[in-house]
């Protein structure tokens, strides 16, 4: 224990209000009365993401404890997954956003502690620890107020808090700008795309017309990802894809993964398309030789285009609108080979489709710079968190 340091439950240095009840009859297709939930919390960067809202009818009446307030800290305590139980995102200021039902708000008292002091603890390995000793960390897919508040928190001087939220603020600051210089960088590889080739829609330029199935080709079979060489391969599924950025991460081993099913083999520079959930544009070039699940076409371009092209061109806008009304409103929507084939569009010379290729090269080694960069401030962020949490 550091000198001049305490451990208290949470629940001596904060108080918790319990999510908004409503029921399905109470809800609206849009309207003023906005509902965040725990898909409103980034898993990886916990952040507040409003991206897909839920609304209530006009007339319903929404206490003001049930609102997001400044300082406070959003929390999952129920999730059919149990990685996101416990998942947290601070509020920065009042919004004018409930929380539903199966979430909660810490509030912490701030007399007795920086609400932002709790909001990082929130984050680090030990409070993982924390919840998954609940329940032996068995199957638990809800959090109690009463386990919540029974943690114990490190509590140093409020001027000592406040002096390491103001250093991990500065690392966090540096991560989160370092990250919106790669997704400029994505924005100008798109504006580069069009600047050259023009509209796919309404191919300004003339390009002749082709079908995606005229310049590629699925030459893939299922294979046991437990045999030799497979299961020393690497296995991708469209969870390894970033959605927009034709990035892939997070890749194991197939044996590493211990798979069932059977998988598509893929080589280096072929184009990994999910066809599950197309709406989320999950799309890559394979940086290695290796197996792919049976959700994603591994897509060979022939010799007449050029495989960043083409990818580049399934990464836009007039593609993703296609494959969205392409795959139908089922509870899992996909796009089958016939719909993917079928697409049309417009394909310049090679040559000037390998002079793109060329640019998003240049483009591609700053990201890889940048992804260093980041890698290395998160792993002083991460020492910083294990030296004032560890």
């Amino acid at each position: 224990m550091k000198e001049g340091w305490t451990y208290k439950k949470l629940g001596d240095v904060a108080t918790f209000q319990r999510g908004l009840t409503y029921s399905r009859d109470d809800e609206a297709t849009t309207s003023s009365k906005c509902v965040l939930r725990s898909n409103n919390i980034d898993l990886d960067t916990s952040a507040l993401d409003f991206s897909e809202i839920k609304y209530l009818k006009e007339d319903f009446e929404i206490p003001k404890d049930k609102m997001l307030k400044k300082g406070s800290i959003f929390i999952c305590m129920s999730n059919g997954s149990k990685q996101h139980v416990g998942k947290v995102a601070y509020v920065n200021e009042d919004l004018d956003y409930a929380f539903g039902g199966f979430m909660g708000l810490i509030v912490p008292n701030v007399n007795k502690t920086s609400p932002k002091f709790i909001y990082y603890f929130c984050l680090s390995p030990e409070y993982r620890c924390l919840l998954a000793s609940v329940g032996n960390g068995i199957g638990i897919t809800n959090l109690k107020f009463s386990d919540l508040s029974s943690f114990p928190i490190p509590v140093p001087p409020i001027a000592e808090q406040e002096r390491i939220v103001s250093e991990l603020d500065i690392l966090s600051s540096i991560i989160e700008k370092k990250k919106e210089q790669l997704k400029e960088y994505d924005k100008l590889a798109q504006s580069i795309f069009y600047d050259m080739f023009g509209d796919p829609i309404t191919n300004e330029k003339g390009w002749e017309v082709k079908k995606l199935g005229e310049v590629c080709t699925i030459t893939s079979s299922l294979i046991d990802p437990n045999q030799e060489p497979y299961c020393n391969q690497y296995h991708v599924s469209p969870a390894n894809i970033i959605s927009g950025t034709g990035e892939i991460f997070g890749c194991n081993l197939a044996k590493d993964d211990m798979l069932i099913s059977g998988k598509y083999t893929f080589d280096k520079g072929m184009i990994l398309y999910s066809k599950i959930r197309p709406n989320l544009n999950k799309v890559a070039i394979a940086p290695f030789t290796g197996v792919c699940s049976a959700d994603m076409y591994p897509l060979l371009v022939k010799n007449n285009a050029n495989s960043v092209y083409i990818c580049h061109l399934l990464l836009g806008k007039h593609f993703l609108e296609y494959a969205t009304n392409e795959s139908g409103r089922a509870r899992m929507p996909k796009i089958n080979r016939e719909s993917l084939f079928a697409y049309e569009f417009p394909l310049p010379p090679l040559s000037l489709q390998q002079s793109f290729a060329e640019k998003i090269e240049a483009i591609e080694r700053q990201k890889a710079l940048l992804q260093q960069s980041i890698s290395e401030t998160q792993t002083l962020f991460d020492s910083t968190m294990d030296k004032y949490f560890g």
